[in-house]
């Protein structure tokens, strides 16, 4: 189980596992820690990108919570203060925190930090890499994605939104494959938990119009066998 502690560090509130990690360094959220001890810089294809650092036995992601579409061309990282519990940080690590208690295929929660500045506040996260994997959109564009694959990726997405997890970012980048068939899913910034409803099928939509843009994209095909394969995973058959 993760333990979940809670500490104001340099002025900004810090959640993290105290029962794996012990003590909250605040140089965990430190861009230029992280640069200096030869981090790795990854591009992501939405806000921003992440660093990427080994500590000890493990790889961390440190992400810096960036505005997307129209808006971050006026404010670039700032949000809107509406209480602790509400901020975009902290309900993104307790969402992980609680999938991982649940055994199901999401990164591990390290840290998160929310630093408040009046009416608005900037956030971070840590997370754990998901060592081995790739993004399903680079197996797309290799055109090698194997047909039990197809299944797992359907059988995975019906564990999560049988937990009611609505993740509003289904895309072809947000899935990890890795070996031995086995499927992950990342980036949970505005997740939530739901009850049974609509959202469900609106998101294996999104996800279908995401894997036929890759395909368009790249020029590589995704043909209606992989879908049907995809529904059949979900499905449970």
């Amino acid at each position: 189980m993760i333990a979940e502690r809670i500490r104001t560090i340099a002025g900004a509130a810090v959640i993290y596992d105290a029962g794996r990690y012990g003590e909250c360094d605040p140089r965990w959220f430190d861009a230029s820690y992280y640069l200096e001890h030869g981090a790795r810089v990854h591009s992501t294809t939405g806000r921003g990108g992440v660093l990427m650092l080994d500590h000890e036995d493990e790889t961390w992601v440190l992400r810096h919570y960036h505005r997307g579409g129209l808006v971050a061309r006026f404010v670039y990282d700032h949000y809107l203060w509406m209480g602790l519990a509400r901020s975009r940080a902290f309900r993104e690590w307790r969402l992980l925190a609680y999938l991982r208690d649940r055994d199901l295929p999401a990164p591990r929660p390290i840290a998160a930090r929310v630093a408040r500045q009046g009416p608005l506040y900037q956030a971070d996260i840590v997370t754990g890499l998901i060592a081995g994997t790739r993004p399903l959109s680079s197996f797309l564009r290799d055109g090698n994605v194997a047909n039990e694959q197809w299944i797992g990726i359907g059988a995975m997405l019906r564990e999560f939104h049988g937990e009611g997890v609505d993740h509003p970012d289904l895309t072809a980048h947000n899935i990890l494959l890795g070996t031995e068939a086995r499927v992950f899913l990342v980036d949970f910034d505005n997740a939530r938990l739901r009850a049974p409803g609509r959202w469900a099928q609106a998101g294996l939509e999104r996800l279908e119009r995401s894997l036929r843009k890759v395909a368009l994209e790249t020029g590589t095909q995704f043909d209606e066998l992989a879908w049907r394969l995809l529904c059949s995973g979900y499905e449970g058959r």
